[in-house]
């Protein structure tokens, strides 16, 4: 749709200076073209290169040459953001801890859950160079490994291509023991991500001060 026929708070430029994550990639360049055929342009950008990292390719020279209504200048600009966001992904990665040790996986929790006064059940999840993911917090309150739901657990490692999962849960009596309980719901967890080609690297259980891998005591995983 052209852009005079649209409202004013459903404009690129608005809809980006309100709501980024929510613009398809045809808003953002258009926001970042500007001018009254910014969504055309928008358009015939994808259409030609086919990808964002197809046009971040290009030269400025080439884009004005092949995308009517767009100068060197605006060439330079969007060569210029995509740019700046490879180079904020490359700092994103560079700032992801490494979980090399069971020691890693306590210092990022231990502080925190050795504090709670309910139990908590918690997911590490990490990429193919062991760096942290993300931390999903799964469970809270009294936990019973029959109720445990394996899609639940992996559920977010398979949204963020994870390739590896730490459990992580605490005892709130201060004492990281692994019960049976914890060792059987470990077992189940480990079977279930060989199905799904998702490694369970580790298990710990956090006390007050301390902590136990039970991968390290043998306990869940063969």
């Amino acid at each position: 749709m052209k852009l005079h026929y649209l409202p004013v708070q459903d404009r690129p430029v608005r809809r980006v200076a309100e709501a980024p994550t929510a613009c398809n990639t045809i808003e953002l360049l258009a926001a970042l073209v500007g001018g009254p055929r910014q969504i055309e342009i928008a358009e015939d950008l994808l259409k030609h290169f086919g990808s964002l990292r197809n046009i971040k390719g290009a030269s400025a020279r080439e884009i004005a040459k092949v995308i009517k209504g767009v100068g060197q200048q605006t060439a330079a600009r969007l060569i210029s953001a995509l740019e700046l966001g490879r180079r904020l992904a490359t700092d994103i990665e560079e700032l992801k801890p490494s979980i090399m040790q069971p020691q890693d996986i306590a210092d990022l929790v231990m502080y925190e859950m050795s504090a709670l006064e309910q139990e908590e059940l918690r997911v590490m999840l990490v990429d193919t160079k062991s760096r942290l993911i993300d931390i999903i917090m799964l469970y809270r309150g009294s936990k019973n490994s029959a109720i445990i739901k394996t899609g639940e657990v992996f559920k977010e490692a398979i949204r963020q291509n994870a390739s590896g999962i730490i459990l992580i849960h605490n005892h709130p009596t201060g004492d990281p023991t692994p019960s049976p309980d914890d060792a059987g719901m470990t077992r189940a967890i480990v079977e279930a991500g060989k199905l799904l080609d998702i490694d369970v690297l580790d298990h710990l259980v956090i006390g007050r001060g301390r902590w136990v891998s039970l991968k390290q005591r043998g306990l869940g995983f063969s």
